[in-house]
């Protein structure tokens, strides 16, 4: 169950929530009971369940995967600060590094699946050296930050010292090889917001969050064909108030950030909905 723990010092550090740490067997069940999350879960698997009901997915079902993912990247990179046009991205007129790193990442989620429940680290390393080529040296690529001081764009504080980052780490791979009852839009979050605020690698550490989101939903059972664009749905919502939220390390704002995520999808499965409707009609 995820706790506040205060950094002493400078008033900018913040607080984290140990997810995955102390006697609780399964902290995700915890999160998954925290109020409003039951609520936000359903609504976003009866999103997913009408989506995958659409008739356009029963001779289109890869074609409106492909789509989605180029959607998910493009949103991806946005988040990141770099906001480009689809059209533009299909002319394979881009060359910013942040999109086609999250270009790379979304085209390798393909390939990644069945090694994600095994060997996490190994893909978390993987979706770094795509993701950060060009934004970081080829030695760091895939390779856990050992230096404390990363980028802080959206503002959440000092990121833990690369020790703590590296206990955190081994805490959260723990939590994808262990079995759990909670849905996989919990587990999904708790990827999500801990990647993204303990920055591992020092770059493009959001679109590897976001990734390893995606793969999650994919390949614990809710979105399996990948047909959710849900790093479309986090472009409505606001974002780093979610994490913050995350960090605060109390029952409601962890809550408030597994809600955003659960809204991401259902946002996410309207986005593939036109999608399958454009492509209906043709």
């Amino acid at each position: 169950m995820p706790s506040g723990s205060a950094h002493a010092g400078s008033p900018r550090r913040v607080r984290y929530p140990q997810v995955g740490s102390g006697s609780v067997s399964d902290p995700l069940t915890v999160i998954a009971r925290f109020p409003g999350v039951s609520e936000a879960v359903d609504e976003a698997r009866d999103a997913v369940d009408r989506l995958y009901r659409h008739r356009v997915l029963r001779r289109a079902s890869p074609a409106v995967s492909a789509e989605s993912s180029l959607r998910g990247a493009r949103a991806s990179a946005a988040l990141e600060g770099v906001d480009v046009s689809l059209d533009a991205l299909r002319r394979d007129e881009v060359r910013d590094p942040a999109v086609q790193g999250a270009l790379r990442a979304s085209a390798e989620l393909g390939r990644m699946g069945p090694t994600w429940r095994k060997a996490p680290r190994q893909v978390l390393a993987r979706l770094h050296t795509v993701a950060a080529a060009g934004l970081a040296s080829e030695a760091a690529l895939g390779r856990p930050r050992t230096f404390d001081t990363v980028p802080d764009p959206l503002g959440l504080g000092e990121a833990p010292g690369a020790g703590e980052t590296a206990r955190r780490m081994e805490a959260l791979l723990g939590l994808l090889q262990r079995p759990s009852d909670a849905p996989a839009i919990v587990l999904a979050a708790v990827v999500h917001a801990e990647l993204a605020v303990l920055r591992p690698f020092g770059t493009a550490d959001g679109v590897v969050a976001r990734a390893a989101e995606r793969l999650t939903l994919v390949e614990y059972g809710l979105d399996p064909k990948s047909l959710v664009a849900v790093e479309v749905g986090w472009l409505e919502l606001p974002y780093g108030e979610g994490l913050r939220a995350y960090l605060s390390g109390t029952p409601e704002g962890v809550s408030q950030w597994v809600q955003h995520c659960a809204s991401a999808v259902t946002l996410g499965a309207r986005e593939t909905t036109a999608i399958c409707e454009a492509m209906r009609r043709g």
